[in-house]
């Protein structure tokens, strides 16, 4: 089970790259309207708890589609639309602007998530993922898969840590490390076995290609390892790509 120490080694890297982060510095804007509302979160359908009145400055934090997280001097945090935050003014007196995601957006992503298809050994694979980024350089990521083969069928649940060492490329590599868990479901009508459940371990390597607005091409290889209850355990290997979205 050499997997798992290699999977502490990126636990450890992640949590010194986030103890070894300075404090960011943010955009400010100013207030050119009567006032400004907050909302409780990034949609229609929060309500407007805070409202800044016109000169006041604030922190613009993150982006979630035409949706910016702001904080006032005060420390309040909310959500602003994007079609207000165009009415305030930058430091130099002149309106802001926020152009549409780039690739900008595409490197500094927080969730990401994504249907792939592909081969899992001689069978076709369908997955579903949804993934955090904690940092720039490393994210988590839980899976599904169904796999489709002649005599059995499988489901696939995993965890993944991804190392991605160049989130700025248009073009990015990654590298990847999981655990999780295989159920295998015979056909009853080819193989006389029952349904099984084991333990698996799994490496990867693939690449994320930005392509627009906020859509992602990736593709990627997995080796998985299948630990079983005989000395001897099962190495399969995986090949899938697919589309993705960021936000």
């Amino acid at each position: 089970m050499r997997i798992f120490p290699l999977l502490l080694v990126l636990l450890q890297s992640l949590v010194t790259s986030i103890a070894c982060a300075g404090e960011e510095q943010y955009f400010k804007v100013q207030v050119a309207e009567p006032y400004l509302e907050l909302s409780t979160g990034p949609g229609r359908g929060y309500p407007v708890f805070h409202v800044v009145d016109r000169g006041e400055l604030v922190e613009v934090l993150k982006r979630k589609t035409d949706w910016f997280k702001v904080r006032t001097d005060k420390g309040k945090e909310g959500w602003v639309r994007r079609e207000d935050m165009e009415l305030t003014l930058t430091a130099a007196g002149e309106k802001t602007h926020f152009e549409e995601p780039d690739i900008g957006d595409f490197s500094s992503r927080r969730w990401e998530a994504g249907v792939l298809g592909g081969d899992f050994e001689g069978a076709d694979v369908i997955s579903v993922y949804a993934g955090y980024a904690m940092t720039q350089n490393f994210s988590g990521e839980l899976s599904y898969s169904q796999v489709f083969g002649d005599f059995s069928d499988a489901q696939i649940a995993t965890l993944n840590l991804v190392a991605q060492p160049f989130p700025e490329w248009r073009f990015s590599p990654f590298f990847s490390l999981g655990v999780g868990v295989i159920r295998t479901d015979p056909n009853a009508t080819l193989v006389a076995e029952n349904d099984r459940t084991e333990q698996i371990g799994n490496a990867g390597v693939g690449f994320r290609w930005y392509m627009t607005r906020r859509f992602i091409f990736r593709g990627e290889y997995r080796r998985y390892t299948v630990f079983q209850d005989k000395d001897d355990n099962l190495e399969i290997d995986e090949w899938k790509a697919g589309l993705a979205f960021f936000f």
